[in-house]
């Protein structure tokens, strides 16, 4: 990107300070440890951290300058309203791009099903995306400044354009979809499931598929809704989309791309056989689990729908880049770990643990299972819930962390599972503690619990690799 603050401070609205003659910006960031060389510095203020603090270090770091809510002695472009200084940046950009948008949303998925959909696009040339997991109503509009700016030298070619763009939005409540959708415009609207996700912040799941809908409610008159086939909601869905084309995708035989076949090939390949829109497929992809097959045949759907041939795109499923922490297989100490931390609700905690189930394994299976946030009046039968597929699997020996958790535990106790084996920990450090003494070489262990816990961090001290 190349971009000069003069053309930016117009496109966002806001009153520039501070900068040298002909000063531009080439990229991004929200975090002023992570800063290159000609980078804009969004100074987010939030809960705990205000971003304004931290503007000079980030120009010291080789930021061009700021965008600010309030004046800094470094600098800066001072706008009335960040978030909605970014919406017009987006939207800026967006007007420039006439392929199909695929705007995707859901409670899980989102991002693997994300990058399935950007690798199956591919086959008709270079795709726009969100990169890693940037769809908030800051990070979000960056995409398109990012995509579609000018280079600093000449013209793209035209055989290099981007022939479509891969979207993924995120909300905590009512109106975050809506506000995303007017930036990113979708063509293709894309529901991965509704699920459990901020169940504590709106109420109900009817509420939480109200706020995705927000999505199908921004498509065009001509525009397609691709939803899950065996959703509870998929009829309230049907009813928000009206008159517009709706595909489903799924395991059923009423799903318009639906998985037929699925085997894991090993830790961290599968293969999976179906048929989307009357034409058979097969594809290799780079991660395990059924629901992964879902987040790839709903891909795979969005691909087919925005111009992509069935078996060229399914092809390419397997070049899709699967995100750290999303059932990532780690070697460390000789054992095989499956870290999926990112995030966890009922339906992702049962289909990591039947995945761990399902893969071979020299040594014993074990699981670290940390509760599940943000459930409200759900939190006990939900870990009940999980406690019940725990019994299911017949694993060795379990750890839980968070009182939650001792709901799923007293499933286990109730089912006969020897109580040494199903132990309870109060810190991070005896998570850590578990894998250096418990863990042995040949065995596979499962980590999952939600975001905040940072499991991950238990994996610290281990011989990753080894």
């Amino acid at each position: 990107m190349n971009l000069s603050v003069e053309e930016f401070s117009v496109i966002v609205g806001g009153q520039p300070s501070g900068f040298a003659p002909g000063a531009a910006l080439t990229g991004f960031a929200t975090d002023h440890r992570e800063i290159k060389p000609g980078d804009f510095f969004i100074a987010i203020k939030g809960a705990r951290v205000d971003g304004h603090d931290f503007v000079e270090e980030a120009v010291k770091a080789g930021a061009a300058g700021a965008i600010v809510e309030r004046t800094v002695a470094s600098p800066h472009v001072l706008v009335p309203n960040l978030v909605e200084g970014l919406a017009k940046l987006g939207r800026h950009f967006r007007s420039k791009f006439e392929g199909p948008v695929i705007g995707i949303t859901g409670s899980a998925g989102k991002t693997t099903t994300k990058e399935f959909t950007a690798a199956a696009l591919t086959s008709l040339g270079p795709v726009i995306k969100s990169e890693g997991n940037k769809n908030t109503e800051y990070t979000s509009p960056l995409v398109w400044p990012l995509a579609i700016s000018p280079p600093a030298t000449n013209d793209v070619p035209a055989e290099s354009s981007p022939v479509g763009a891969v979207i993924e939005m995120a909300m905590r409540g009512a109106g975050q979809i809506k506000h995303l959708s007017e930036i990113h415009r979708p063509t293709i609207g894309l529901i991965t499931n509704i699920g459990y996700a901020h169940l504590e912040k709106v109420g109900s799941r009817g509420g939480i598929a109200d706020a995705k809908a927000e999505l199908i409610d921004a498509l065009p008159a001509d525009g397609t809704a691709i939803l899950w086939q065996e959703d509870p909601f998929l009829e309230q869905l049907r009813v928000r989309a009206g008159e517009r084309r709706i595909f489903t995708f799924g395991a059923s035989q009423e799903a318009d791309c639906r998985i037929e076949h699925y085997r894991a090939l090993s830790w961290t390949e599968s293969w999976i056989k179906g048929r989307c829109l009357g034409t058979s497929f097969e594809a290799k992809l780079p991660t395990v689990g059924k629901h992964q097959a879902l987040n790839a045949a709903a891909g795979l759907l969005a691909a087919v729908e925005a111009g992509a041939d069935v078996t060229k795109a399914a092809a390419l499923l397997k070049d899709a880049t699967i995100p750290e922490m999303r059932m990532q297989v780690i070697n460390a100490n000789m054992a095989m770990i499956m870290l999926d931390t990112y995030n966890a609700s009922p339906p992702s905690m049962i289909a990591a643990i039947e995945t761990l189930a399902e893969l071979p394994c020299m040594g014993r299976k074990m699981a670290i299972i940390g509760e599940m946030k943000e459930l409200g009046d759900y939190t006990i039968e939900a870990h009940r819930e999980v406690g019940r597929a725990l019994v299911k699997a017949n694993l060795h020996k379990i750890l839980f962390y968070g009182m939650p958790t001792t709901f799923a535990r007293q499933e286990l106790v109730r089912a006969g599972a020897p109580q040494n084996r199903l132990l309870m920990a109060t810190e991070l450090k005896d998570v850590q503690e578990f894998l250096q003494v418990e863990v042995q070489p040949g065995d596979a262990v499962l980590i999952k619990g939600s975001r905040a816990l940072e499991l991950e961090k238990a994996l610290d001290g281990m011989k990753v690799g080894a």
